[in-house]
Order: structure tokens, then C-alpha cells, then sequence
């Protein structure tokens, strides 16, 4: 119980710090997720164990440079990349095998294309033709909140059958399909009121948050696991790190991005 209310309350200022950044302004915005970058970056490259500064550079000069740039190439060929990344982990996440980064360069690889490319997708989010829209981001985070919180209660007080037990054995199949039930529900009741989109297309980015946020979750699970640790970090008390807090929504974010604004 202790714990429960120790993982709300820091949940709660979580949500308030982030959709009082989006409704504040468009810079205070890209400074939270600024700040969050490099707290992710900061927690994988000790999990992973990476002595070097490179990934930092990296992560500013990218954000930088994809923020002034935003409908370019390079904003094309970084999530052609990252989706490609992203499917190869879900591929050794279903596989059982080993992600493998034995010296630096490998190590920096990893970081560049789990951490910080996804990272740039979160950044780019809520800008949708060529305009900054904070309603639709706190949508998109509304739905994989509602994914997460009821994936937890479902999970907590009616799982039984384990969904990925060799990654995370407190996850379960009725927690994940809870979560995935109230995101639909909380997507029919957003396209009630966002009209950037329609029921369906809310539908289906609340498919893609459910589904590729639970495996963003188990993958980074998997990175815990073959590090020995429990948590990215313990920033956020009863969460853990703020990677442990973003990685549905970090994970997911390439995806979503590529449905709205190259699918619909």
C-alpha cells in the first residue's frame, strides 16, 4: 500500500511537470523533453556501462538540428532507421536473443539508435503540419497513461497468465489486454473532442501505443535483465528511473509519428 501510494504521488507530479511544459509553450516543451534526453541518455549508458561523453553531444546536436529541420530528409532517414532498430529488438525480444554491445562503439550504437533517435520522435510529436499542437500531445499521452495505469490494476488484481515471464515475469496477458481495452475506450472518448483526427485513426494510434508501448516496456525490461539491475535509475520513487517511466511512450513514438504523418 506504502508503495502504491508512493508510485501515485510521484506519477502525479510526473503528468502535472509534463502537461503543464506542453501547455506552457512550444520551448518549455522541447526543454522538458531536452531534459529528459539526457536523463535517459544518462541512465542507459551506466546500465550498459558506456565511459563516454559522445552520446551527449550526439543527443544535442541531433535534437538541435531535427527541431530546426523538421520536414527534411534527415528527419526521414532517422526513422526509417529507428523503426528498422526498433523491429530488430522486438525480433531478439521474441527470439530470446542476447542484444549483444561488447566494446564502445557498439555500446554508443545502441545508445544512438534505442535512446536518442526515439527521443527525437517524442520531441517532434505534437508538431503536426508544420504547427505546434500541445492538445494532441497530451491526447497521445492520455491514451498510453490510460494503457499503463490499467494495464497495472487489471494485471495487479486479475492476472494470472504471464505474458513474457522470461523478460518480466509481473506483467500478464490480462493486464496487457486491460490496458489495451481502456486506451480504445479513452480513443473513442478523445475523438470526441480532438477532431485533428478521426475515431479511427484514434483508434488505431491507441493500437500502436498499446501494443508497441508494452513491447517497449519488455525490451527495455530485457536491457535491465542482461545489465542485473531493477530499475534504469531512482529518480522517481515506486517508478525507478525516467526511462523506466518513458519507455512505452519512447518506444512507441517512432510509430506513431510514422502513422500521422505518413500514413493518415
Amino acid at each position: 500500500m506504502r508503495n502504491l501510494l508512493k508510485r501515485s504521488f510521484s506519477g502525479i507530479i510526473f503528468v502535472l511537470i509534463f502537461i503543464s511544459a506542453i501547455l506552457f509553450s512550444k520551448e518549455s516543451y522541447l526543454v522538458l523533453i531536452t531534459i529528459f534526453g539526457f536523463l535517459c541518455v544518462w541512465e542507459f549508458i551506466r546500465m550498459i556501462k558506456l565511459k563516454s561523453f559522445a552520446s551527449y553531444i550526439f543527443l544535442a546536436a541531433v535534437l538541435f538540428l531535427i527541431v530546426k529541420k523538421q520536414d527534411s530528409y534527415a528527419t526521414t532517414g532517422i526513422l526509417i532507421i529507428t523503426i528498422i532498430s526498433s523491429l530488430f529488438l522486438i525480433y531478439q525480444l521474441f527470439t530470446k536473443k542476447e542484444i549483444k554491445f561488447s566494446d564502445d562503439r557498439s555500446k554508443l550504437g545502441v545508445t544512438i539508435r534505442y535512446v536518442i533517435f526515439s527521443m527525437c520522435f517524442l520531441v517532434l510529436l505534437p508538431f503536426y503540419e508544420n504547427s505546434f499542437h500541445p492538445s494532441l500531445m497530451i491526447c497521445i499521452l492520455s491514451v498510453i497513461w490510460v494503457n499503463d495505469s490499467f494495464a497495472f490494476l487489471v494485471g495487479k488484481n486479475f492476472g494470472k497468465n504471464k505474458l513474457f515471464p522470461s523478460v518480466s515475469p509481473k506483467k500478464t496477458i490480462e493486464g496487457f489486454l486491460g490496458g489495451l481495452v481502456f486506451s480504445l475506450l479513452a480513443a473513442i472518448i478523445i475523438s470526441k473532442f480532438n477532431l485533428d483526427f478521426s475515431m479511427l485513426n484514434w483508434l488505431v494510434i491507441s493500437v500502436i501505443v498499446s501494443v508497441i508501448g508494452t513491447i517497449g516496456d519488455l525490451v527495455e525490461s530485457k536491457f535491465k535483465r542482461q545489465a542485473k539491475v531493477k530499475d534504469s535509475g531512482n529518480i522517481m520513487p515506486g517508478h525507478g528511473g525516467i526511462l523506466d517511466r518513458l519507455d512505452s511512450l519512447l518506444f512507441a513514438a517512432p510509430f506513431v509519428y510514422l502513422y500521422i504523418n505518413y500514413i493518415i
